[in-house]
């Protein structure tokens, strides 16, 4: 490496070349990172809009690298086979997508043991893949920009499990405050002496130490890392909640305490068979509870939620000019959906700038919705028209998306299915309805019906064959038709209009525009 490629390595740290050229960019280059943690080995490869990149793939092997680090101080022996075993596969995988190469970052276990630096020399003799190792504040760090990548205005405190540490950092503002780093993953916890008693007194001691650290003044709790996202897992099948998207899941404290209890007393096997979850990753559950439990009581949260973003996401923030961290990851997603799966690229401003005068009373975060469906509107087309409207609903709320809670999620989904079935009734979906008020289902059809009618009035443009106007006083929904459309508005595009005054609670007027 001369000493050109050297500075660039340094400056862009695992990437060794910048990923974001124009602050404006639109769209992100195929990209392959590869997280070596103390537990799992992950490559993830993101794609499509730059400020909020997709999963192209994605995969996991969970190899247990660091498991028995604190006894031996050395690599678990099997965990070294298998960690070295999916980095090759990773290494021929991003041969084959033709990517540039993988970046490629290490925590806690390859850090901490004595031959960590073995490790790594064998690693990228067998494979070419040279890894990054972050210590524990910058592995802090990386989460929370993780954390904010998809959820921009996340104010708290993140909270980064592994194998064998559990990092604390604080976001305000889109910034990263305060971090810490602490020995409480479970592989480490297995090691503590004194049987259960001793176990949660050490868990209490550290606990103690990080708040001295960081302060215990935040209101929210943002949870990252496989064994967090376990427990969350647990807490919706204990309380039947209709969704199993994790991103953005969000718990109160009693009702998570009553979750942990309910883990403890309960066969894991049982509940590894309900969830899905691997038997490796349910060997850890019981002690990350204990920490859990610990963090919830010392910290005193009002609320915690979920992220599936953390290092990996960490990585492109880090990255991302200022003018690019600033956009709405959800509006850019959609953007990009359109550009890239619609039939005509965008109408889906035209229509939302027809539809605007319906929603001009709309709360700011309602009109992101209302924006984001109305680009989202066609991007289904080819699924057969017997399930598209479903097929909507399903897009949108299982879709890697950032900054949408999952109430967003399904009003989103609620008026995409609406754009495409007049009537939801009868819909499998209905226990998901659940998660919105009366108010907001209604909302969200009227929505739908409007982007129903909207996207049929014309080709181009829906404003150049007329103008829609709403009299909330009056509870009139007025149509002003100009004379050149008149042969667009046929018998269906009259009923559409009519369905969607109807969902208004309005009287439908049609008046023509003289020329």
């Amino acid at each position: 490496m001369d000493k050109t490629t050297e500075a660039a390595a340094e400056e862009w740290g695992p990437f060794g070349r910048p990923l974001f050229d124009d602050p404006g960019a639109r769209a992100l280059s195929r990209v392959g990172v590869v997280d070596v943690g103390s537990n799992s080995v992950r490559m993830v490869v993101f794609d499509g809009a730059a400020r909020s990149p997709a999963y192209f793939y994605n995969e996991k092997v969970l190899a247990g690298l660091g498991q028995g680090l604190v006894q031996s101080g050395r690599l678990n022996p099997q965990g070294k086979v298998r960690a070295l075993a999916a980095l090759e596969r990773f290494a021929a995988l991003a041969r084959g997508m033709e990517l540039p190469p993988l970046s490629c970052v290490a925590t806690a276990a390859v850090r901490d043991a004595e031959d960590g630096p073995e490790f790594r020399a064998e690693a990228e003799a067998r494979t070419g893949l040279k890894l990054w190792v972050i210590d524990g504040l910058q592995e802090a760090r990386l989460s929370a920009q993780g954390v904010l990548l998809g959820w921009p205005e996340a104010e708290g405190l993140v909270c980064d499990i592994g194998g064998n540490s559990m990092e604390l950092a604080e976001v305000s503002g889109g910034q990263v405050g305060r971090r810490a780093s602490s020995p409480l993953g479970p592989f480490r916890l297995q090691q503590v002496k004194d049987g259960p008693k001793g176990l949660t007194t050490y868990i209490r001691r550290v606990m103690k130490h990080l708040a001295s650290e960081i302060g215990t003044e935040h209101g929210r709790i943002y949870l990252v890392g496989g064994s967090w996202r376990a427990i969350a897992r647990l807490d919706m099948e204990r309380r039947k909640y209709p969704m199993t998207v994790l991103h953005e899941y969000r718990m109160v404290p009693d009702e998570l305490l009553r979750t942990i209890d309910w883990i403890g007393k309960s066969d894991l096997t049982t509940l590894r068979a309900r969830t899905g979850t691997s038997a490796a990753r349910m060997e850890l559950v019981p002690l990350a509870s204990r920490v859990l439990r610990q963090l919830i009581r010392t910290f005193k949260p009002v609320e915690i939620d979920v992220s599936s973003y953390g290092i990996r996401e960490g990585l492109l923030y880090e990255q991302m000019p200022k003018k690019l961290r600033s956009r709405d990851p959800l509006i850019e997603a959609a953007r990009f959906a359109e550009k890239s799966a619609a039939r005509m690229p965008g109408f889906g401003k035209k229509l939302h700038d027809f539809l605007r005068p319906l929603f001009a009373d709309a709360t700011p975060e309602r009109k992101r919705l209302i924006r984001a469906a109305c680009l989202l509107h066609d991007t289904t087309w080819r699924a057969h028209p017997d399930y598209r409207a479903e097929a909507c609903f399903d897009n949108v709320t299982r879709a890697n998306l950032g900054g949408l809670s999952h109430g967003e999620r399904v009003f989103l989904g609620l008026a995409l299915l609406h754009r495409y079935k007049n009537s939801r009734a009868g819909s499998r979906l209905e226990p998901v309805f659940a998660l919105l008020t009366d108010r907001q289902i209604q909302d969200a059809e009227i929505l739908g019906k409007a982007m129903r009618f909207g996207a049929m009035f014309s080709i181009k443009s829906p404003q150049e064959a007329g103008t829609l106007a709403w009299s909330e006083d009056k509870k009139e929904l007025e149509l002003l038709l100009y004379p050149s459309a008149i042969p667009l508005f046929g018998e269906v595009a009259q009923a559409r209009f009519k369905s969607l005054a109807d969902a208004m609670e309005a009287t439908a007027t049609v008046t023509l525009v003289k020329a």
